[in-house]
C-alpha cells in the first residue's frame, strides 16, 4: 500500500529533537524522505538519522546550519536537493525561547528570536518557493497560542511568533494556488528547559488553565503537521491550535 507521502521530500527546521523530532519521525512513518536540520544538537540528530535510516535506507539526512546566518536558506535548500533531487513539504519549526521582559530587552536577543522565529521561516520559504511550486507543496510553520495570548516577559518571542502567525497567511495569499501554507499554534506540549518551569505550582497553574487538563505530547503536534501536509488539500492559510483548549480557557 502507498503511503500519503511517499516520494515526498520535507525539510524540517530544528528537527534533531523535542516536537522537531517527533514531527520528523511521524512524516518519515508516512513515507516521507527527511533532511533533519540542527544547530547544536549533533548528537541527536545523528542517531534521528540513523534510526530513520535503519527503518528504510537512505531516506534521511541531517545538515548543520545557523539560520541567523543569511546563506542559510540557499544552503538547507541546495542541501534537500543535492541530497534527494526535490523537495516538496517545508517544515519551520526551529525556535529560540528564552525571557525579554521590559527594561532588560537588548537589541542582540531582539536579531536571535526574530531572527530565528520570523526573519528564517520568511527566507527559507522565499529560497524554497521555486522547487515547492514545481512539486505543488506546502509549507508548515510552528507558531504558538502565545502570537495570541501574550506571554508576560517574553516580549519579543511574542512579537516574533505573532509575525510569524502574519506570515503563515500572507505566505498562503503570495504563494497560491500551488504552494499551501498553513500554521500549527503548540500550547502546553513540553516544559522550557528554564528554571522558572520546572517550579511544581507553575505547571500546575497552566495545567488548570486548559480545558483538558493536561500537557499534549510532542506527537500531537506532528499528527496536526502530517495532517495538514498529507491529507488537507483543500487548507490554506490556516493556523490550528493544538492546545487542550488553553487559547479558549478562561
Amino acid at each position: 500500500m502507498k503511503l500519503p507521502l511517499q516520494t515526498k521530500t520535507v525539510l524540517v527546521t530544528g528537527g534533531a529533537r523535542r516536537v522537531g523530532a517527533a514531527i520528523c519521525r511521524r512524516l518519515h512513518a508516512a513515507g516521507a524522505n527527511v533532511m533533519i536540520h540542527y544547530r547544536g544538537s549533533a548528537t541527536e540528530a545523528r542517531a534521528l538519522v540513523k534510526a530513520l535510516n535503519a527503518a528504510r535506507a537512505g531516506s534521511a539526512a541531517c545538515v548543520k546550519a545557523d539560520l541567523l546566518n543569511g546563506e542559510t536558506p540557499r544552503v538547507l535548500v541546495a542541501t534537500c536537493l543535492a541530497q534527494f533531487g526535490r523537495l516538496d513539504v517545508l517544515v519551520n519549526n526551529a525556535s529560540s525561547f528564552f525571557a525579554t521582559p521590559v527594561g532588560k530587552m537588548n537589541e542582540r536577543a531582539w536579531n536571535d528570536l526574530i531572527g530565528t522565529n520570523l526573519k528564517a521561516p520568511l527566507f527559507i520559504a522565499q529560497a524554497a518557493a521555486a522547487e515547492l511550486k514545481k512539486r505543488r507543496g506546502s509549507i508548515v510553520n510552528i507558531v504558538d497560542i502565545h502570537a495570541e495570548l501574550p506571554l508576560k516577559d517574553y516580549v519579543i518571542y511574542t512579537v516574533a511568533k505573532g509575525g510569524l502567525a502574519a506570515l503563515t497567511r500572507s505566505l498562503a495569499r503570495e504563494m497560491a494556488p500551488a504552494v499551501r501554507v498553513n500554521g500549527v499554534s503548540p500550547g502546553p506540549i513540553l516544559w522550557p528547559d528554564a528554571d522558572i518551569w520546572k517550579s511544581p505550582k507553575t505547571r500546575k497553574d497552566i495545567i488548570e488553565r486548559t480545558l483538558l487538563k493536561r500537557v499534549g505530547e510532542p506527537d500531537d503536534i506532528a499528527r496536526t503537521v502530517e495532517y495538514l501536509v498529507a491529507s488537507a488539500p483543500y487548507v490554506t492559510g490556516q493556523i490550528i491550535a493544538v492546545d487542550g483548549g488553553r487559547g479558549i480557557a478562561l
